[in-house]
């Protein structure tokens, strides 16, 4: 059997592995389809993470250097890629009582041929219901940051609302936010391909920012008042630029993006010293939730777990390109890596 991981930065590799047995509370998942992240995981995978020679302290709320001798947060030839799958379970431990043999299931995961994973109190290993779509299921992950940084946004019934960045995170928040009430959704990306999928599931205009002034554009299509809520998923600094002058007075700007360091040239003494944005970094996994205690990481969860499942999300068109598993290896380095212009989520099937 094989797994994908990182031999080196930006070199995937298929490696064989074998099973341990089962504990007594775990399951033994047969993977039938698998997807990347395509955000944070791409700094892993490239050995830029800050993760790499610092951890984050939560007592100290800051990054700090490891301590001497440690291993560094990325340790390739033993990182496994991959972030969700869905698959048929095989076996079942002794102190298991809510899985069946046969029941096909989503969880988090890398991508392997089989997964063993904790089945006793475990609210991510998820069932997948009748009629339930594989590729909505590896959307689980994403989704629940689409949805923090729409809530982050404080997106209301006639919002005007901008989507900057139109993979899968900007996607599923075009659709929630029309769904929410906006009463325009702008999403932006340069990709025509990526505005065809926003356009047909709920933006009602889409923007190139490398063809037109989008903060420009963003007020004339809101007769100049600008964008209530602008959320941000691309991490690149024109985009925040461009946020800032297409912003409202006193409009919120949800960063969602895993930032990178920005050049020179971003200015905070033009439109932003105007508009009087408020910028919120969006982080679905942060405890506690800006909004707790009636608000916590499992409610985001199993809020997007039932919008998936019942199809007020549609994730179909976002999951491209599909490869098969033995293709996983160059096709993560072509799609989620060198060139991510020609995928939104990669999604990878397993021929058994």
């Amino acid at each position: 059997m094989k797994k994908l991981i990182a031999a080196a930065p930006r070199e995937a590799a298929l490696v064989e592995y074998e099973d341990r047995q089962i504990k007594p509370n775990e399951v033994k998942v047969s993977v039938e389809f698998a997807s990347p992240k395509h955000g944070t995981e791409v700094v892993d995978f490239r050995g830029i993470t800050p993760f790499m020679d610092e951890d984050f302290n939560e007592e100290w709320r800051m990054f700090m250097p490891r301590a001497e001798g440690s291993k560094p947060g990325i340790v390739f030839g033993e990182f496994q890629l991959g972030n969700m799958i869905v698959g048929k379970i095989v076996e079942v431990g002794s102190e298991v009582t809510d899985y069946q043999l046969g029941e096909t299931v989503c969880t988090y995961g890398p991508i392997m041929e089989t997964l063993i994973v904790n089945a006793v109190d475990n609210h991510r290993l998820r069932k997948m219901p009748e009629g339930g779509k594989w590729q909505n299921a590896v959307c689980y992950d994403p989704a629940q940051y689409a949805m923090a940084g729409v809530r982050d946004a404080n997106v209301r019934a006639g919002d005007y609302v901008v989507v900057v960045g139109l993979g899968a995170i900007g996607q599923i928040a075009v659709q929630l936010a029309k769904r929410a009430g906006a009463s325009i959704v702008i999403g932006v990306d340069p990709l025509a391909n990526r505005c065809d999928i926003a356009l047909r599931n709920g933006a009602d205009y889409c923007l190139d920012p490398t063809a037109c002034d989008v903060g420009y554009e963003v007020k004339k299509l809101t007769n100049k008042m600008g964008a209530d809520s602008i959320i941000e998923t691309s991490g690149v600094a024109a985009a925040l630029q461009a946020a800032l002058k297409g912003i409202a007075y006193g409009g919120i700007i949800s960063y969602v993006a895993f930032g990178k360091p920005l050049p020179a040239g971003l200015n905070f003494g033009r439109e932003a010293h105007f508009n009087n944005a408020k910028i919120i970094f969006s982080r679905a996994a942060s405890e506690p939730n800006p909004d707790y205690p009636r608000w916590n990481r499992k409610r985001i969860e199993d809020t997007c777990w039932e919008l998936l499942m019942n199809g007020y999300l549609n994730c179909e068109d976002i999951i491209d390109p599909i490869v098969r598993f033995e293709e996983s290896a160059e096709a993560y380095m072509e799609f989620v890596d060198q060139r991510p212009e020609l995928s939104i989520k990669m999604g990878i099937e397993y021929k058994k």
